[in-house]
């Protein structure tokens, strides 16, 4: 389990410090309804990391390591089409980054946060976690590491916990600031939204390009086995 825990850490890593989710929260958290819509994107966002994490695990059950020991070729093949669809998704961060007297452009939609419902910011949270693209191809990579190292099931779902909890550290962090420093809560909040917004596209470009390198680099070692 701890080999499953290792392969799938720096994937998880990289789910927990995507700027965008945090962004969410911290807008969430400085409206009315910041006592309710925050824990409710955070719920949305283990539930969907669970959802996306669990079908990965059974779809790729049957993918047993090889006499030899390396992974299924199958798996193989996966992480270098993911590597290559994080490498592709860093270069477009990376092109839309603004330039240095330029504002970081948010999405429109965070324009209108303050206007969010519970239900609302329960689908944000799992949208954020599971269906948007970079979080998409990181949770299933996340989960196919986990799954390739061939440990029973029991395992793995412990090895994916563990994912998950690396992985929501970010968007529970603005909650936590929120908790615990009262009334100096909003300005540090502020100052955390403005430097993710600004530094966004070159976060996730690093991040992305980080774990293409590993994805592609154990795809052609599990290839070459």
């Amino acid at each position: 389990m701890g080999e499953a825990i290792g392969q799938s850490l720096a994937t998880a890593v990289a789910v927990a410090i995507s700027p965008f989710p945090i962004i969410a929260v911290v807008l969430m958290l400085a409206t009315p309804k910041a006592r309710v819509n925050g824990p409710a994107f955070i719920l949305g966002w283990l539930l969907g990391l669970a959802v996306l994490g669990t079908i990965v695990l059974l779809l790729a059950e049957p993918a047993d390591p090889s006499e030899s020991g390396a992974p299924a070729t199958w798996v193989s093949w996966l992480k270098a089409l993911l590597g290559v669809l994080l490498l592709v998704l860093a270069v477009r961060q990376f092109r839309a980054r603004p330039g240095p007297d330029e504002e970081a452009a948010l999405p429109a939609w965070m324009g209108r946060i303050d206007r969010v419902k519970p239900p609302a910011a329960l689908g944000l949270g799992a949208f954020f976690a599971a269906i948007n693209p970079k979080n998409f191809l990181l949770v299933v990579a996340g989960a196919t590491a986990i799954a390739q190292t061939g440990i029973p099931a029991g395992q793995q779902a412990v090895a994916y916990v563990v994912f998950v909890i690396i992985g929501s550290v970010g968007v529970a962090v603005p909650l936590v600031i929120y908790v615990a420093m009262g009334e100096r809560a909003p300005k540090t909040l502020a100052r955390l939204k403005d430097w993710l917004g600004l530094h966004n596209a070159v976060i996730m470009s690093v991040l992305c390009t980080v774990i293409a390198a590993k994805l592609i680099g154990d795809a052609l070692t599990g290839l070459t086995a």
